[in-house]
């Protein structure tokens, strides 16, 4: 269950980092799935002279309109989730009868946790939310979201270069392909090694994953036509 931090008790050794590794690696491969089936389709249109400058600028205005959709999204959930976590703590600030007051703390803990906390436990909680003076009365954004959805596109735009950049600086398209997707490729792995490092999971093991679902979704880009 998520708590709710003063303002003033927003010290620089609690800060945590605005996007944690899952969101960083997501949105990395996010950017490259994307720029991956996209290059994909405009190759399955695009004929002519300057193919390759045409998918170049293809990908990226299609990771730069999905980076900004994403990056307002971000904001637009984060504001949704605050908001949710004041409601919880406002209800329970105002709830007169302390027994109800936990059941309601409890309906909202995670079902994995659930087990581990005790009503005395909550009740701690409670009382700490029942003379809480620095509750706002509205959820509202704060500087750091603006930062976490500036990195988020930023993240999404960068991951069309490694698939997109081949088609500027080699001449014969269908070698740019080839590199383009074998610089995909490398990409997912190093973002699934990443990953399984951080969830335990096993980073070989993560980053051979992600390298197959790039592969499968290389395959199915082909077999439709790019």
């Amino acid at each position: 269950m998520s708590t709710i931090t003063p303002a003033g008790r927003a010290d620089s050794e609690q800060r945590k980092p605005v996007l944690n590794t899952v969101d960083r690696v997501c949105e990395i491969c996010f950017g490259l799935f994307m720029a991956l089936t996209f290059v994909g389709a405009v190759k399955a249109v695009t004929a002519g002279e300057d193919e390759g400058y045409k998918m170049f600028f293809a990908a990226l205005g299609c990771n730069l309109a999905w980076g900004l959709a994403d990056a307002v999204m971000y904001l637009v959930r984060t504001l949704a989730d605050r908001g949710q976590r004041l409601k919880l703590a406002l209800t329970v600030q105002r709830e007169q009868d302390h027994a109800i007051a936990v059941r309601t703390l409890r309906d909202a803990l995670p079902a994995t946790m659930e087990p581990l906390v005790d009503d005395a436990d909550l009740e701690r909680i409670r009382a700490r939310l029942a003379t809480a003076s620095t509750l706002p009365p509205r959820a509202n954004f704060v500087s750091s979201d603006f930062v976490g959805a500036l990195g988020i596109f930023l993240l999404v735009v960068l991951g069309t270069f490694p698939v997109a950049l081949p088609f500027l600086v080699i001449k014969d398209l269908t070698a740019a392909l080839v590199a383009s997707r074998v610089l995909t490729l490398a990409m997912l792995f190093i973002a699934g090694f990443a990953l399984g490092r951080y969830t335990g999971a096993g980073a070989m093991k993560a980053g051979i994953a992600m390298i197959t679902l790039g592969i499968l979704l290389t395959i199915a880009i082909i077999k439709l036509g790019g």
